[in-house]
């Protein structure tokens, strides 16, 4: 297909030649990721099409660099990011369309997941299940896009995919809580005002650390600029830090992530009968039993008399799959680790974390833990491949940056003190003062990073107007944390998604 390249400065389109981002001549500093210059970057625009449920959609991508202003006018960082923009019969975008800016997590990583696995007119092309299909790797179509409900914009943040800091900037002063919200939070409003799209109802979907930074920006779009959001789009995130991090006094993560224990072990086929014919009955169980006698047992430590002790060392094998003694010994409390260790030790195999139905050969059966993640093994090398394909030799953005799917973005401020890095209450807040705020959480069955019904405990725990609690909605999904690498459930996220969408 004949495709049109030309360049855009703001919102007017113009027929000039773009520039490549040119790398700066002072080499980087130790552990540093190469700098760009200042100044400003001509985006690249390229036009296609692609067949969402049997419609052609035609649109635009833009593809460029937009930079964070300090108080002087001067570049802090570029902000690298593609933009999709449906088009009609006169090729120019409609500002009465939904607009969805997206972005993952980590923090420090890249947008290229939901960009290329999920959302996007281009996807990773994997086996079925999401399992590693043999390299070369190659992109397909998306025939499960949401560009036909909804424009959209993949936002990198500083030091992942393209984006860096200027020459006299240091990565760490975008490492935090605040400063990432005020840095993403400005190239949405800067975005948003150079393409005339104020009007537009403005969605975020954000995945992993990306609900937590959705959020909060959430509420720092509306102080900061008055910015009001119609939706968020939370997908395998996390609120609360309280609720996936245990730790000595806290036994919470114990009790919330047992459901995902017993939806990998009816996976895998190591549930008793009565529970592995029928898993909304034992998801049903396992949710009862976590928040109910097991969490009271937790609560007791030592305390506990060894009778209860054994029923609920029978209880959680019965609902996880793992052996009595392996329980017993870890003094009932079953890390993830543990549990991707031990479900299927004995055929030497290993559980993924971000997704349990997929699994690796054990290389150490001695050891006490996994040494890889399965299902991080399975994506990672695809998505590179497709990500530097793609931009360079599709979108036509020339740039010889190493594009970096995850960055070291540590230590991160999270600008809390003796306490759990928790944005329930931004949310809250945002919530309150928009009334129209609606918000739909995704989460997979099997994935042990941000188990979903630590989104439940979250929300169920924020401050929110009663009346409000209707504008929440839940969809759940048979994979993990990427749910949409698994083709029966991208199909599913991409009609939840379409509903959503809806005015």
């Amino acid at each position: 297909m004949m495709k049109l390249i030309v360049s855009t400065l703001g919102a007017a389109f113009c027929l000039t030649l773009h520039a490549e981002v040119a790398a700066t001549n002072a080499p980087a500093p130790k552990d540093e990721l190469p700098a760009i210059p200042d100044g400003l970057h001509k985006a690249v625009l390229t036009t296609n099409a692609v067949t969402i449920a049997g419609q052609r959609v035609n649109y635009i991508a833009e593809t460029g660099m937009l930079p964070i202003l300090k108080a002087d006018g001067t570049s802090r960082a570029s902000i690298f990011y593609v933009a999709y923009t449906r088009t009609g019969v006169t090729n120019t975008a409609d500002p009465a369309r939904p607009l969805t800016f997206c972005f993952n997590g980590g923090p420090g990583s890249s947008s290229v997941w939901l960009h290329l696995g999920a959302l996007g007119p281009r996807r990773v092309r994997l086996n079925p299940d999401g399992s590693l299909p043999k390299p070369p790797f190659g992109l397909v179509d998306n025939e499960y896009s949401i560009l036909n409900s909804s424009d959209l914009v993949f936002i990198d943040p500083v030091a992942t995919g393209f984006s860096r800091v200027t020459k006299d900037e240091k990565n760490e002063a975008f490492f935090g809580d605040d400063n990432d919200l005020a840095a993403v939070g400005e190239f949405i409003r800067l975005w948003t005002t150079r393409h005339e799209r104020w009007l537009s109802p403005k969605y975020l979907c954000g995945e992993s650390y990306g609900v937590y930074r959705s959020a909060g920006l959430a509420e720092h779009l509306n102080s900061a600029s008055g910015m009001y959001l119609n939706g968020l789009i939370l997908v395998s995130g996390v609120l609360d830090f309280g609720t996936i991090w245990p730790q000595t006094g806290n036994d919470l993560p114990y009790a919330l992530i047992l459901p995902a224990y017993t939806a990998s072990a009816e996976f895998h086929h190591k549930l008793p009968p009565d529970l592995q014919s029928d898993l909304p009955k034992a998801l049903a169980e396992s949710r009862a039993f976590a928040t109910g006698d097991y969490l009271s047992a937790l609560a007791k430590g030592r305390s506990l008399p060894a009778a209860d002790r054994q029923k609920i060392v029978a209880e959680l094998a019965r609902l996880t799959g793992l052996k009595p003694q392996v329980i017993d010994e870890n003094n009932l409390r079953i890390d993830e680790s543990l549990f991707r260790k031990q479900l299927l030790h004995d055929e030497g195999v290993i559980l993924g974390v971000y997704d349990t139905r997929l699994t690796g050969r054990d290389g150490d059966p001695s050891s006490p833990n996994p040494d890889f993640d399965p299902s991080s093994a399975a994506t990672r090398g695809p998505f590179a491949a497709a990500i530097n394909s793609y931009v360079r030799s599709e979108l036509k953005f020339a740039n010889d940056l190493p594009y970096e799917l995850l960055a070291s973005v540590q230590p991160w401020n999270y600008n809390i003190h003796n306490n759990y890095a928790n944005a329930s209450e931004k949310l809250a807040m945002a919530m309150n003062q928009n009334p129209w705020l609606r918000v739909l959480v995704l989460g997979g069955k099997r994935d042990l990073v941000c188990p979903i019904d630590t989104m439940h405990h979250a929300l169920d725990h924020m401050t929110l107007e009663p009346s409000y609690r209707t504008n929440i909605t839940y969809a759940e999904y048979e994979a993990g944390h990427m749910m949409y690498i698994n083709q029966p459930d991208l199909k599913k996220m991409q009609a939840d998604l379409e509903v959503f969408l809806q005015p």
